[in-house]
């Protein structure tokens, strides 16, 4: 079992006040401010949740694809990936509503097709698109 753990702080309303992500276990990321207005309009230099979701579902992804690939005989020479998630405001309030996972990679050996299959499992595979599962729309979208 592995945990992680990072602190946030808030002052103020949540329009009119502001926060920052004031720590990570790992100490490999500093604090990274956080605001109402740069996570629904703009981002303005600051960082959001929603941003680093896409972080976490896009590295999550590579890794999962990168060991269905292993797992193949077939690693990559190297993989490209991009997640973009969407904030929006629905009937019920303001939602994750998707993530959009975006791949191109250099696999040599291996064809399109067993590629995709591989990368269609790893989408469904990867811890963090299981979390997102069933409340999130998840898609993956090929690159060439």
């Amino acid at each position: 079992m592995t945990t992680r753990t990072a602190t946030a702080t808030w002052n103020g309303t949540l329009l009119e006040g502001s926060g920052a992500i004031t720590s990570f276990e790992s100490g490999a990321i500093g604090t990274l401010p956080v605001s109402w207005p740069r996570r629904s309009e703009g981002h303005g230099g600051s960082t959001s949740p929603e941003e680093l979701l896409a972080a976490a579902h896009a590295s999550c992804f590579a890794m999962a694809l990168s060991g269905g690939l292993a797992r193949n005989n077939t690693p990559a020479a190297h993989l490209d990936v991009s997640a973009t998630v969407t904030f929006e405001k629905v009937e019920a309030g303001w939602r994750v509503t998707k993530s959009a996972l975006r791949l191109k990679g250099v696999v040599p050996g291996l064809d399109v097709a067993k590629f995709r299959e591989i990368a269609e499992a790893a989408k469904s595979g990867c811890p963090i698109s299981s979390a997102l599962a069933g409340n999130v729309a998840i898609s993956l979208e090929f690159v060439d």
